[in-house]
């Protein structure tokens, strides 16, 4: 897949593969399955569309009363086309290294609904296997400049390392979960998918009212 355009070209024929609908609807669309992990940029949809619809793989549908209405613009509303579904069929079978890249990783893991369970394992595999060896880029990286940055550059440093492992840890979950499918799902409380334990409750220093009126009614010692 190519990175940018092959991103967003994937994130728009699997929307649509899911119901047909027209720019406006697109954009919000994308914004909820692509900005957790990457920049969308609006202005790159249309240039988009326009490529998709050149291909073959979506048809421009204009509703039967367009033009009806005096002064208003009618929605045009894009569907996929047979071709586009196989076409999408195919990018969803994609399992090679580009898919666990930064840039196409996410998108990919927004339509694992729709992947088959074998390929989503190669995919969460080939992720972590990259995240691993940029684990040891980033230790190698502390212990080398630990005595030549400051303060600052360290904790930022650091920052990186510890996403990096905590994306590790949400990998290795979701990997246990693919391969023991019938096993009861782990409470995820936090980024890192741990559940934080309760706090432990303290005992109150205030006497309660009976306590102190018990202390109240013992008597002096000589």
């Amino acid at each position: 897949m190519k990175q940018r355009g092959g991103v967003l070209e994937f994130a728009v024929l699997g929307l649509l593969h899911e119901a047909p609908m027209h720019g406006y609807e697109l954009r919000k669309r994308l914004n909820a399955v692509l900005g957790s992990f990457r920049a969308f940029s609006y202005g790159s949809l249309y240039p988009c569309l326009k490529q998709l619809l050149r291909t073959g793989w979506i048809v421009e549908d204009v509703p039967a009363d367009a033009g009806k209405l005096a002064g208003k613009r009618s929605k045009i509303v894009y569907k996929l086309t047979a071709e586009g579904k196989e076409h999408f069929q195919e990018l969803l079978a994609e399992s090679g290294p580009s898919a666990w890249e930064d840039e196409n990783f996410g998108v990919h893991f927004a339509f694992f609904a729709r992947t088959d369970a074998a390929t989503r394992l190669r995919i969460l595999e080939g992720r972590r296997s990259r995240l691993e060896e940029r684990l040891e880029g980033f230790r190698a990286s502390l212990a080398r400049t630990r005595e030549r940055v400051d303060a600052y550059t360290q904790e930022l440093q650091r920052h990186g390392l510890e996403s990096v492992e905590r994306e590790v840890r949400w990998l290795n979950e979701l990997i246990d979960s693919e391969r023991h499918p019938g096993a009861a799902p782990q409470a995820v409380g936090s980024a890192d998918g741990t559940t934080p334990a309760p706090p432990k409750q303290q005992r109150s220093r205030v006497p309660t009212d009976a306590s102190a009126a018990g202390r109240a009614k013992q008597p002096r010692s000589n």
